[in-house]
């Protein structure tokens, strides 16, 4: 049911179509609970030790792939910069290289097991 860059979609619209449900909801006399996830800096949340493990056990993705998978993710590092002052460089143990076409499937792949 997204409403995000659809025509004649709005947050509105996807607002006013998740209080009809829990309406609904109620007035069959069942529960209705709405869980809210902020997920504005979710792909710099995801961990790399938990997705390998998770490519691995969850995914059976091993052996060289898996290997690749760890050299893609290990390694990076990221500073802050503004103007001529810099910070100094750290190393990043979370998160997956964003504007990357692999980013949105390893943080779909990191988060599968919540749907269950």
């Amino acid at each position: 049911m997204q409403s995000g860059f659809r025509p004649g979609h709005s947050t509105e619209t996807a607002v006013l179509h998740v209080l009809a449900d829990i309406l609904q909801a109620v007035d069959c006399g069942d529960v209705a609970a709405l869980v809210l996830l902020d997920l504005s800096a979710a792909f710099d949340t995801v961990d790399h030790d938990i997705l390998l493990q998770r490519l691995n056990m969850t995914f059976s993705i091993n052996d060289s792939a898996h290997a690749w998978f760890h050299s893609y993710l290990s390694g990076r590092s990221q500073c802050v910069r503004r103007g001529n002052a810099r910070s100094s460089v750290t190393c990043l143990l979370c998160g997956v290289p964003q504007g990357s076409v692999l980013g949105p499937i390893l943080f779909v792949l990191y988060v599968a097991d919540l749907i269950h």
